[in-house]
């Protein structure tokens, strides 16, 4: 849906962003990261055709941005950090007007109006001043007119800031159900929002990118070795002397737990190695249950430091 080629903004001597080159598949959700002036926005609004590339090349759905904007723009839906909403108008003339400016048919506007307003379960309010609505539904107003015109492709910049928690899992659920009809890229910094909703992430750092893979392959791939979280029943001596003859265990380390007579463990193997096999076993032969066992990968936020901080770059 997304293609982008060697992509690079100039501010004079500033180098926004340097050399991107990525994509997206149609119907995939991609979660664009990256700190407080890595370029995120720029690109963001490169591909919406708000800024043009010092150099390289956008493509949305085959269409070069550059040389065919009216048609690009018709293909994307593009909700910013901050929705244009007009907070004197009730929700239904705005969304009238989103249409008009966005040269919706009006035969076609009609028919998927109503399904927007589902969609975004905000036909009870259609009739309410903007001004007068909440926060969160603020925010589903500005999804609603990203919908407007059923573009295949919505971008969205920090969605679900400012919003409460209960709002938050509202937005979140409403944009996992988007991405059923629509190449989604959603930019935020709540990293366990973008690691529940999206299928891929893209983080950026400094104008480039510095990697792109599935959350759950970056951890494998940056954890450098694994990790298991144990509550096993037994002391603590005895439990770690056992764990610690298994071959290829790194470390161990042990502390009381919360349950009476279990200690918490944390156990470090060589990379890539899984030892849940050798672990029960050490500790059946040792007579000491195992309560809880469970992998402990690298969550999205101990990647994106990792990466932000080191600039380590993984493709």
């Amino acid at each position: 849906m997304i293609r982008a080629e060697n992509l690079t903004k100039r501010y004079g001597r500033h180098v926004a962003i340097d050399n991107l080159t990525f994509s997206t598949e149609k119907g995939e959700i991609l979660g664009f990261l990256g700190p407080n002036g890595a370029g995120k926005s720029t690109t963001m609004n490169i591909i919406t055709g708000y800024l043009s590339a010092s150099d390289g090349k956008i493509f949305v759905d085959g269409l070069d941005v550059l040389e065919r904007p009216e048609e690009v723009k018709k293909k994307i839906g593009y909700l910013p950090e901050l929705p244009p909403l007009y907070p004197d108008m009730t929700v239904i003339e705005y969304l009238n007007f989103v249409g008009e400016i966005k040269g919706t048919a009006k035969a076609d506007f009609r028919s998927s109006l109503e399904k927007v307003l589902d969609v975004v379960r905000i036909g009870d309010v259609r009739k309410r001043l903007i001004k007068n609505l909440s926060k969160g539904f603020k925010q589903r107003v500005g999804l609603a007119q990203a919908l407007i015109g059923n573009p295949p492709l919505l971008i969205l910049d920090e969605p679900t800031i400012g919003l409460d928690p209960k709002e938050i899992i509202e937005i979140r659920n409403l944009i996992k159900s988007l991405g059923k009809e629509h190449t989604v890229v959603l930019s935020s910094h709540i990293l366990p929002e973008v690691s529940a909703v999206c299928e891929r992430v893209l983080i950026i750092n400094r104008g480039k990118i510095v990697a792109t893979d599935t959350p759950k392959n970056l951890s494998h791939r940056l954890s450098g070795k694994s990790r298991l979280s144990l509550r096993i029943d037994g002391p603590a001596r005895e439990v770690k002397s056992a764990l610690q003859a298994i071959p290829g265990v790194r470390d161990v380390q042990v502390q009381k737990s919360t349950e009476e007579s279990a200690v918490d463990v944390l156990l470090e193997a060589e990379q890539e190695k899984d030892l849940r096999r050798e672990v029960f076993l050490a500790m059946s032969k040792a007579g000491h249950p195992i309560l809880i066992m469970r992998p402990m990968d690298l969550s999205l936020e101990d990647i994106f430091l990792q990466l932000t901080t080191t600039e380590q770059e993984v493709s």
